[in-house]
């Protein structure tokens, strides 16, 4: 330090005073009563007396001493005055004894202004002090779905939980992401905070040796995003050494918290010429190609497993000379790590995940093994280590209620689905819209398989349904009629329509993509994570129209399809109405993809409700944790 200091720090202060006037801006501390004028405080809480961080300390309450400083806490008045005398005064206390004396200041947003103790203030700031202890009275703003507001709001539950105040979040649900990945339930104990508080030293020293300062969003946030990767009790065991080198490896996700869109949806293939990809491929190795699927549960006992597991048949038998394939059944959060560490062992370089809960163990694996492709089949995830795929099923969904709606007599038609997730919210929508493309009269009975005390009988009957979309197909140890769109009276289904996903052609299309180079090549080109959502124009998706529907309908349906592929008719289109009466996409407009696939909401012909996760039964309730929409996930309670 100079051997004046007040001398030096005057020379700081009028350097910012300067330079902020140069720039137009206000050069002197900001002013707590300034700010709360424009601002509706709901209540004060006595806080007491906290250690704050200095960097948070940024004005005074009233404007008595505001022009005694620039902006950044450094004094401008000369030296002779009685002012600069007690800095001097001050400073000297700070080096021989330090200062003890708590300020006095109130709390806003997480910003400190001073009551009582500016000097004290000034000359620790000079000194590039941490903290200053602080008797504080917090001032509260009346909720709004600001989002600077909701994200205070998400911090002080965060810092009644933790008493930490230095550590902040710019990214909505990222206080309460960090609650739950360190696990710990209320109030942190001592031991807890010791091992948390360890844990940020040695990660905010690695993120800002990395640069991570440059970025436009808080601490919290990337800390958020690493833990995302490596879980708490793996993070608390790192060493100083291994932060730097997991930071590395996790680059990219922590670069993904500073993208506002962080998906990037891949509509369609890019066409890609198998002959010429062979011709390609072959004379560079003679060795095969090893692809690997992770099933959570067996393809005999659910339907959706079944149906990527004739995928996977046939993705072997078309590249047969060129692929194996490997299939692991009852994957889960136990030994996803041992198994995907099995299978890159045995040489899979491609791995499908089939489920939203094998997300978090294959994103580390991704991390540690960058030369694996892995991808995951869910929506609306953003990892850039991991692509995600999921196709449009609400566009067949769209047609089937098309004949669901010309042929119900009662106006009255049943949707049954499982999980209220991402995606299936718009299948419901689309479903409801088609019915009502054909019959304005059709109302579209929604329920839920997954719900406890799920009995669809007692549901048809008593609200009088003929007409069910149920499940989209069957597995071969259960061979029940009820699929697709049938017409159910007594006990007989007749099946009239069948959604089908060709889980075959997707795998078929995205090996090619891969082995083309055009897998790497949209890696270049987007910044943002991956997601591909492919559907009837791509193959994945179509819909088989029985025997029992009529003639007319499956004109209609022939030629709704075409329209579908080509583009010409997309199911979400005008105006559309959600249950409680808003308008949810304008007339003559398309809605964005995006706003598809994170619908929360019904339209105005459903009847029924998207159930809170404490409705279902106990093994749904982990997808639905992972993936489910807003509605869903909130306890029914609020």
């Amino acid at each position: 330090m100079a051997e004046n200091p007040y001398l030096e720090a005057l020379k700081i202060g009028k350097r910012e005073y300067k330079a902020r006037v140069a720039r137009g801006q206000f050069p002197y501390l900001p002013v707590l009563d300034d700010i709360l004028s424009h601002a509706e405080i709901q209540t004060e809480q006595k806080i007491g007396l906290v250690q704050v961080p200095l960097e948070f300390v940024v004005g005074t309450s009233t404007m008595g001493r505001t022009r005694a400083f620039a902006a950044n806490f450094m004094p401008i008045m000369e030296v002779g005055t009685e002012f600069a005398y007690k800095w001097a005064h001050l400073s000297e206390a700070q080096l021989t004894e330090g200062i003890r004396d708590p300020i006095v200041a109130y709390e806003y947003m997480n910003r400190y202004y001073v009551v009582e103790g500016n000097k004290r203030v000034s000359v620790l700031k000079y000194y590039k002090a941490d903290s200053i202890p602080a008797v504080v009275t917090r001032k509260i703003p009346k909720y709004s779905d600001d989002e600077e507001i909701r994200l205070y709001y998400e911090f002080m539950k965060f810092n009644e939980a933790t008493g930490l105040n230095t550590i902040e979040f710019t990214r909505l649900g990222n206080a309460e992401r960090l609650l739950e990945l360190v696990g710990k339930e209320g109030e942190w104990d001592e031991k807890t905070l010791e091992d948390f508080n360890n844990i940020l030293f040695y990660f905010t020293k690695a993120y800002k040796f990395r640069g991570g300062e440059k970025l436009p969003i808080a601490i919290g946030d990337a800390l958020v995003a690493f833990m995302n990767v490596f879980d708490y009790e793996e993070t608390r065991a790192m060493s100083p050494a291994d932060f730097n080198t997991k930071i590395l490896q996790a680059w990219n996700e922590i670069v993904m918290m500073t993208e506002k869109d962080k998906v990037g949806l891949v509509m369609d293939p890019k066409t890609v010429q198998r002959k010429n990809l062979l011709s390609f491929f072959l004379p560079v190795t003679t060795k095969k190609f090893t692809v690997a699927f992770l099933y959570p549960k067996s393809p005999e006992g659910s339907d959706w497993i079944y149906a990527h597991e004739l995928g996977r048949i046939y993705l072997e038998e078309t590249f047969s000379d060129v692929i194996d394939t490997i299939s692991v059944n009852n994957v889960n959060e136990d030994n996803i790590e041992r198994v995907l560490n099995d299978v890159i062992r045995l040489g899979a370089g491609i791995i499908f995940g089939i489920g939203p809960q094998m997300m978090k163990q294959s994103l580390k694996i991704a991390v540690e093994h960058p030369e694996v492709k892995i991808l995951n089949c869910s929506l609306n995830t953003p990892h850039k280590y991991i692509r995600t795929y999921y196709a449009r099923m609400y566009e067949a969904k769209f047609l089937s209620g098309m004949v669901a709606g010309s042929m119900t007599e009662n106006d009255k038609i049943a949707y049954v689905a499982d999980y209220p997730i991402y995606g299936m919210i718009a299948n419901i929508n689309a479903f409801a819209l088609g019915a009502a493309c054909v019959n304005p009269r059709a109302k579209v009975y929604l329920e839920w398989s997954t719900r406890k005390g799920y009995q669809l009988e007692k549901f048809l009957a008593d609200n009088d349904i003929r007409y069910v979309s149920d499940q989209d197909m069957i597995t071969p140890r259960s061979a029940s009629r009820q699929f697709g769109l049938y017409r159910y009276e007594g006990d007989q289904a007749t099946n009239l329509v069948m959604p089908l996903w060709n889980w075959g052609i997707f795998y078929e299309k995205m090996i090619q993509s891969i082995l083309a180079g055009s897998y790497q090549s949209e890696e270049n080109a987007e910044g943002r994570a991956l997601n591909y959502w492919w559907g009837m124009s791509a193959g994945v998706i179509d819909l088989i129209c029985s025997k029992n529907v009529p003639r007319g309908v499956q004109r209609l349906v022939d030629h709704m399809k075409k329209d579908i592929c080509g583009g010409y008719i997309v199911p979400f289109y005008g105006e559309i109405y959600s249950q409680s009466g808003s308008l949810m996409n304008k007339e003559n407009e398309s809605m964005k993809p995006e706003d598809i696939m994170n619908m929360d909401w019904l339209n105005e012909n459903v009847i029924g409700t998207i159930p809170a996760i404490d409705e279902l039964v106990d093994g749904a309730k982990a997808v639905v944790e992972l993936k489910g929409v807003e509605e869903a996930k909130q306890e029914s309670n609020g």
